[in-house]
């Protein structure tokens, strides 16, 4: 166990999630039920899919989610103004 903990601390994370996983941390949230992800040890960045798969965030992804946002925020404030009155 210690030499794991000692080989963990020298090899960068590009090294090391391909065998122990990503450690993904919700960076973002789109919407309730979509989430951007980060990697703590590498730093590659993650989505959710349609199907609820975890993808890549490439450029495609990233302004889908950036409309998305947008959208779901707009109907929450609309939402709420309309409950006021």
């Amino acid at each position: 166990m210690e030499t794991l903990k000692s080989l963990m601390m020298f090899l960068p994370g590009k090294l090391l999630c391909p065998f122990l996983g990503h450690r993904l941390q919700v960076s973002k949230l789109i919407t309730d039920h979509i989430k951007e992800y980060k990697c703590c040890r590498c730093g590659e960045e993650m989505t959710d899919t349609a199907q609820g798969l975890l993808e890549k965030l490439t450029p495609k992804f990233r302004e889908t989610n950036a409309f998305l946002a947008n959208y779901y925020e707009r109907r929450r404030n609309r939402k709420v103004f309309s409950e006021a009155s």
